[in-house]
């Protein structure tokens, strides 16, 4: 079983697909094609699983970064004798203009290592495991590299580097000297037979395309300039790394069943497109990156979602990254899981589930980016009238809820908010999505039931909060959402008292938040969750509340590791990263906290729909600029 901590691996990305690196130089997972695919590197999970390692043995000291404004991996390693610079990437072919990232990918892992002062002794050790480690291929030496045989597909793995072959692994070491370098590709080739081996020279050009493809796009695109820049920005990055650029899908994480609790059950997979996630995300992009890609993700909803709406009359949650609508989970059992946290799980069990927040997401998202997206085709437009009158017909049904409870169906607040949010925006939209005369009462009429339904029976007076379901005393962090997506002002006497609640009652020794502490149907306990806590600092900025907001929003952002990146879940004794990692989730609450407090801070109240200008930099004219 695995045992490094996650905050010691970093992301890369293609837009299709994804690999965590350690930081001692070690591949320990990486799927191919997609981010769903089986792995083919899987040692975060099972030691037995694969992995790809390339670094220096007896290093003092081990530091990283990502080259300026990109998802290249800059790692230099230390020694008694001498220092070596290790760059990773998954290969991005860019466009002419640079503002699209994964339209074209080779499917390659990159790495570069180059000995920059005095000399260094450079290890390492080829061992691909495909479909989560139940493969073990044949590898045959063969000029320009290394062959992995047996395989769905080939691996080709281009080294000029001589490697001892035996027990299914390949070893190499070699010695460095200042000025030389190596350069290496892990490349996986669909269909029957190898393609063309890669030169070092060919390595090294894709590695600086790559490079120049990441900072050419974030010089496009990230526009956001108020505090705590860089950890934003790097959100936005990793983001649009979640984003499967082929469909427009945007993935809740690269990984499968990292834990909620060491040792524990709840373990998921979460390398799918949930709508809630998804429209979340580009809320979050609308600040850190300003996306081009809401358009092709709506495109994608329109043809993943249109026809499940209309045969069953309601919405999926979530989809493959390909559209797929079936999801079914499995286990794993060959596996033993990160620190022997099992089951190991593909698939999601959630994808049918009824969860009536989805509505309010999706439609308070495209109200959001509405002036970015243009007009909608009648059929999107069509769908977007429908998804608010779905909202309309179920809203007072129970559901499984935000936190996909795998037990009996309750009537949570948070999914009634969201339903209220799919009806005041529905009517906000009500000329971009036809809904005109009697539809438009009918939504509002709805939206103003919801706001008593909310108001009389989500407030408990035993708890002096809002609270998770109606007529009940538990507290739930969702309810910190009620000033975030308008409903009530910050300032509102009974936001105030939720807040204080929740900030008193429903946190760990660290200060960090709790999703909820009541039981869920699920064996064990979880994490706090770092959404929740950026919940908590947006929601204390919406009620003027800065410095406290500021307090709350740096406990969480701490927790961010040394690249800036962040789990899902802090372990509240250990304060160690749990979850799948890293997490769409924690970094869009990251990303709409600090612009909340930045708006508090520049005094312009940031509501719900709202752009506080003096954040968001005038963006670069799109059509005179080039890679570089």
């Amino acid at each position: 079983m695995s045992r490094q901590p996650i905050a010691d691996y970093a992301l890369l990305s293609d837009c299709r697909s994804a690999a965590l690196v350690h930081r001692s130089g070690s591949v320990d997972w990486l799927c191919f094609p997609r981010f769903d695919s089986p792995s083919v590197l899987g040692r975060l999970l099972d030691d037995s699983a694969g992995h790809w390692a390339v670094g220096v043995p007896r290093a003092t000291s081990i530091r990283r970064r990502y080259i300026a404004s990109t998802l290249v991996l800059e790692t230099e390693f230390e020694t008694s004798t001498g220092r070596l610079t290790l760059n990773d990437a998954l290969a991005v072919v860019p466009n002419e203009r640079g503002h699209e990232l994964g339209r074209a990918s080779p499917h390659a892992l990159l790495r570069r290592a180059e000995c920059t002062a005095g000399t260094v002794e450079l290890e390492m050790e080829y061992a691909p495991r495909p479909d989560y480690g139940r493969m073990r291929p044949d590898l045959t030496a063969v000029v320009g590299g290394i062959l992995a045989s047996a395989t769905p597909s080939p691996l080709l793995l281009s080294t000029r580097v001589p490697h001892t072959i035996g027990g299914e692994s390949a070893r190499a070491r070699l010695v460095l000297n200042a000025g030389e370098s190596r350069a290496f590709a892990l490349e996986y080739e669909p269909g029957e037979g190898p393609g063309a081996w890669w030169s070092e020279d060919e390595i090294e050009r894709r590695l600086e395309e790559t490079r120049r493809a990441w900072h050419s796009w974030s010089r496009l695109h990230q526009r956001y300039r108020g505090p705590w820049r860089d950890l934003v920005q790097v959100s936005g990055r990793v983001l649009q790394a979640l984003t499967y650029q082929p469909t427009g899908a945007i993935v809740a994480a690269p990984t499968t069943s990292l834990p909620e609790a060491i040792g524990g059950g709840r373990n998921w997979d979460y390398r799918y497109t949930w709508i809630r996630d998804a429209s979340l995300t580009l809320e979050a992009l609308w600040v850190a990156a300003c996306p081009d890609e809401a358009m092709q993700f709506f495109d994608f909803l329109a043809g993943a979602a249109v026809r499940q709406l209309e045969e069953d009359g309601d919405l999926q949650i979530m989809f493959g990254v390909g559209g797929e609508r079936e999801l079914t989970e499995h286990e794993l059992p060959h596996l033993s899981g990160w620190r022997d946290s099992r089951p190991v799980r593909i698939g999601n069990g959630a994808w049918n589930q009824r969860q009536l927040d989805v509505y309010g997401e999706l439609l308070s998202a495209v109200d959001r980016l509405r002036t970015r997206i243009g007009a909608f085709s009648p059929a999107t437009a069509g769908f977007l009238a429908d998804v608010a009158d779905t909202a309309l017909r179920r809203w007072q049904q129970p559901d499984n809820g935000i936190w996909e409870i795998r037990g009996e169906r309750r009537h949570f607040l948070h999914s009634k908010l969201m339903c209220w949010v799919a009806l005041d925006r529905a009517v906000g939209l009500a000329d971009a999505v036809g809904g005109h005369g009697d539809r438009v009462r009918r939504w509002t009429a709805g939206r103003d039931e919801i706001r008593r339904a909310i108001l009389e029976q989500g407030w408990s007076e035993r708890a002096q909060a809002f609270t998770q379901t109606f007529g009940g005393d538990a507290l739930d962090a969702s309810a910190l959402l009620i000033p975030i997506v308008g409903f009530l002002p910050g300032d509102d006497a009974r936001v105030r008292a939720t807040v204080d609640a929740i900030a008193e009652r429903l946190t760990d020794s660290h200060g960090l938040v709790y999703r909820y502490r009541v039981e869920d149907g699920l064996a064990g306990q979880e994490g706090s969750f770092l959404l929740c806590t950026f919940w908590l600092a947006h929601a204390l900025a919406l009620g003027g509340e800065v410095a406290r907001a500021r307090q709350v929003f740096e406990r969480a952002a701490s927790f961010a590791n040394d690249l800036g990146l962040l789990a899902e879940e802090v372990d509240g004794d250990t304060g160690e990263l749990l979850g799948n990692y890293p997490q769409a989730f924690s970094h869009i609450g990251l990303v709409n906290a600090a612009w909340a407090i930045a708006a508090a801070e520049a005094g312009t109240g940031a509501a719900a729909t709202s752009s506080p200008p003096s954040v968001l930099e005038p963006r670069a004219p799109g059509g005179s600029e080039q890679l570089g």
